[in-house]
């Protein structure tokens, strides 16, 4: 079998960041072939940088086993799906003076670094159905998480008369399709977080129609319980934030709260940031940090990479499905 990323990057990428990548891709690997499972956490914009292209991958061959993200990736990956061909690129955005930016905000294009969503297109196409779909279980006295709206809307088929990409270039149909475990912390910041709550605010769904935030860490607790046995549960990070501070926090909450003393650490680290090491900073704080919260252990294994994941997970990705 080809492998030409492995070939590649075992062979230039040798000191540094890029021997760090390396070195976490191989501990990827022997993780999963040790019989470990692995979780990935999304923060930033990685769903609009279209990583879903080989995260998908990723979730197909079963190189994922847990995903946490922002409401933000949850949506979005979504929103590329539907509206792709009215994105708008701005490679000069550096550039954009502040009527500039009025002016793309007048079109209805909301900006993220050099991509420009569309609002109408990609919003307002999503937020038709899931509305329908959120009434619908209220109705009905039921009551969903956030990504479980959001498969029962792919996996109805309403969305395919707009897809305008293929399909298996979206890590949420290909999580769908899985029933891939998900929490979504921080999910009313976002944009359909956002919708939900103005639907509530006019009286038209209750809150509770919605699981909150504290049932997704019971739902997240119960997994980890279920699955750290025999090689662990991995903790790959993407970024920084809540997508990764909410998960990693069910180890200590489990052993501490409640006296669970059995329960295993982390059995894998490894975080792609560009944050550096500050006064404070959670994305920023070195592995070893999170020995003292009770998060990581001694001896787990532990990488850092500190440069761009639009740069690097495409390569660690592939790495990891070439092996």
């Amino acid at each position: 079998m080809s492998k030409p990323i492995t070939e590649f990057i075992e062979k230039y990428y040798l000191h540094f960041n890029a021997a760090a990548l390396v070195d976490a891709s191989k501990g990827y690997v022997a993780h999963l072939k040790d019989g470990g499972k692995m979780m990935i956490t999304l923060a930033g914009a990685m769903s609009t940088a279209e990583l879903g292209k080989i995260l998908a991958e990723m979730i197909r061959q079963g190189k994922v086993d847990f995903i946490s993200c922002t409401g933000a990736n949850l949506e979005e990956d979504l929103m590329n799906l539907v509206a792709h061909s009215h994105y708008e690129r701005v490679p000069h955005y550096r550039d954009l003076t502040a009527q500039d930016e009025w002016d793309l905000l007048e079109r209805g294009l909301n900006r993220v670094t050099d991509t420009c969503i569309p609002e109408e297109e990609a919003f307002r196409r999503l937020q038709k159905h899931i509305v329908e779909i959120w009434k619908d279980a209220e109705a009905k006295g039921e009551r969903y998480f956030p990504h479980e709206f959001m498969y029962k809307m792919i996996l109805s088929g309403v969305l395919e008369q707009y897809y305008e990409i293929p399909r298996e270039n979206s890590w949420m149909i290909a999580a769908a399709e899985a029933n891939l475990p998900i929490v979504v912390p921080g999910w009313e910041d976002s944009t359909m977080g956002n919708i939900f709550a103005s639907y509530c605010i006019k009286g038209e769904l209750k809150a509770t129609t919605m699981k909150s935030g504290i049932e997704y860490m019971t739902y997240l607790a119960d997994w980890y319980t279920k699955n750290s046995g025999g090689k662990g549960v991995g903790f790959f990070q993407i970024g920084g934030g809540i997508a990764g501070d909410f998960p990693i926090c069910v180890v200590p909450m489990l052993y501490q709260d409640m006296e669970m003393h059995d329960i295993p650490f982390w059995s894998y680290f490894c975080q792609i940031s560009d944050s550096t090491t500050s006064y404070g900073s959670y994305s920023g704080a070195v592995p070893n940090e999170k020995i003292t919260w009770g998060k990581l252990d001694i001896t787990t294994p532990k990488f850092i990479v500190e440069s761009d994941a639009t740069i690097c997970a495409p390569l660690m990705f592939s790495y990891i499905l070439e092996n």
